[in-house]
């Protein structure tokens, strides 16, 4: 059986953007999840997990996520409070610094790195975080590693994404230091609300959508148009020491008849 770590990304409790009810939305994203087979080992949330970081929004993810009855690993995304993430969460750390952590899940490791800026849309990678995940990934170099964060570090081609994303100089220096780390299977965030997939320094980036509200694809626009298409999650899959990832969308699959 593989080891399985399902991904879930913005989720947005609290916001009401056309209509659309995002805790109804969450609702059966983890309906799905639990349909999976094997269950999962662990599930990761990739930030904005709350639309106005309100104490009654993160515990209403709290309880939402609760039926999947495993690990649950978090980070912050733009709308999150780090402050709040640690009271509901349970993170190490001290109010509103940045929240990294690194988690042995047996035979895979998750280390989280803090891209936000609090305050603002885009994101960031200084000096003193990527000397932090330096640290972290020299300090267990043979084991298969997920890095996630909130903003990938890819571009998109989508002008409103990639002005709220990481500049051109943190992914460069993002990569000099997954140059020296060969561990780094797959970098994985949020942020873009749609599932999107490039490499940085030879690894693969991959993006999951929302379990909310999507972005549409529009190269042209410079306004960021968020649209009601299908939710989805990523499921990261680790058999024999091989690494991959799929996209699956919320609904519960349906065998084929015959």
């Amino acid at each position: 059986m593989p080891f399985v770590l399902v991904q879930l990304s913005d989720l947005h409790v609290g916001a009401h953007w056309g209509g659309h009810d995002p805790v109804a939305a969450l609702a059966a994203a983890v309906e799905s999840v639990q349909a999976l087979r094997p269950r999962p080992d662990a599930v990761l949330v990739s930030g904005d997990l709350a639309e106005n970081a309100a104490d009654a929004e993160y515990e209403q993810v709290r309880e939402l996520l609760a039926p999947l009855r495993v690990p649950l690993y978090v980070l912050p995304g733009n709308h999150d409070d780090r402050a709040a993430l640690r009271r509901h969460f349970g993170l190490e750390g001290a109010g509103g610094e940045p929240v990294q952590y690194a988690v042995d899940l047996g035979p895979l490791r998750l280390v989280v790195v803090d891209t936000t800026c609090p305050g603002v849309d885009p994101g960031a990678v200084d000096d003193e975080r990527l000397s932090w995940l330096d640290a972290e990934l020299a300090a267990v170099p043979d084991v298969p590693t997920i890095i996630a964060m909130h903003h990938p570090p890819l571009v998109t081609g989508i002008p409103a994404l990639d002005a709220t994303g990481l500049v051109a100089e943190d992914r460069r220096a993002l990569a000099e230091v997954l140059a020296r780390h060969r561990q780094v299977r797959r970098l994985v965030g949020g942020h873009v609300h749609r599932p999107v997939t490039g490499d940085l320094a030879g690894r693969a980036v991959l993006t999951a959508p929302s379990t909310y509200m999507q972005a549409r694809l529009d190269f042209c626009e410079e306004g960021l148009r968020l649209v009601p298409e299908p939710a989805g999650f990523a499921v990261h899959a680790l058999l024999d020491g091989e690494l991959t990832s799929h996209v699956h969308p919320v609904g519960r699959a349906r065998s084929a008849p015959g």
